[in-house]
């Protein structure tokens, strides 16, 4: 792959929320998890491993153990202006859209690999915090998953595990206590195409040889700039989550 088409790959790549039944070819889900294996981590530690769940009854069950956590979600969420506030929790959802996907990997992470980073950094705090880099690998695991899926012609969530989920999420696949729930991806066929999406165009931030700080965003920048990254994003969301109701 040139870096074009890969380029190609990153313009086309959607969060896609609602999935065909159909089910994901063996093949193509192994191809998939070997891309998740090689993914980037601090010295190596590789700390991800993959639960893969197809049973029905059980992606029911991580449904459902969704619930609970989602309704502090919501009441969080409403203390936002309302114009800002998110699709999906500015109407209560009762259930989640993408546990009808054929497939979710859950990503587990085994923190006792983080010896293999250099002991420094947990000290230091580097990168953002003590345990910034263990999250940022695990991270880098779950971002080849969902490219990966894009590659074979799926669509794919990332779908991010509260505290009060991962907890049921570990009871239902008899996850051990000393390992966590990072993420879950979903994938398979989309339901329906996905919206367009919207990046910052390049030159708003890319700096040469130092930052150019008259172009730093004032805060009323950043205000104007969630207002209409909100009404972009409108459409995409309530396709794939209410669309019922979805406004064309």
């Amino acid at each position: 792959m040139d870096i074009d088409n890969f380029l190609d790959l990153m313009h086309t790549r959607r969060s896609i929320r609602r999935f065909k039944p159909d089910a994901v070819p063996e093949e193509t889900l192994q191809k998939i998890l070997e891309a998740g294996r090689w993914a980037m981590s601090g010295a190596n530690g590789q700390p991800w491993e993959f639960v893969v769940v197809r049973d029905s009854e059980t992606r029911q069950k991580i449904g459902e153990a969704w619930f609970e956590p989602h309704k502090e979600m919501y009441a969080i969420e409403q203390s936002r202006l309302p114009e800002i506030q998110l699709p999906p929790l500015r109407e209560f959802a009762a259930t989640p859209a993408w546990k009808d996907a054929p497939a979710l990997i859950v990503i587990v992470g085994d923190r006792r690999t983080y010896q293999a980073t250099v002991l420094g950094a947990s000290y230091l705090v580097t990168e953002g915090a003590s345990d910034a880099i263990f999250l940022k690998n695990m991270a880098n695991a779950t971002n080849l998953l969902n490219l990966a899926a894009a590659a074979a012609g799926l669509g794919a969530m990332w779908i991010s595990i509260s505290r009060l989920w991962a907890e049921e999420i570990k009871r239902i696949l008899d996850i051990p206590a000393v390992l966590e729930v990072h993420t879950i991806v979903a994938i398979g066929q989309p339901a329906y195409a996905g919206k367009t999406a919207t990046r910052r165009p390049l030159a708003e931030i890319v700096h040469y040889d130092g930052y150019d700080a008259s172009r730093l965003r004032s805060a009323a920048d950043i205000q104007k700039f969630l207002l209409e990254l909100r009404q972009n994003t409108e459409a995409p969301y309530r396709q794939g989550y209410m669309p019922e109701k979805e406004q064309v």
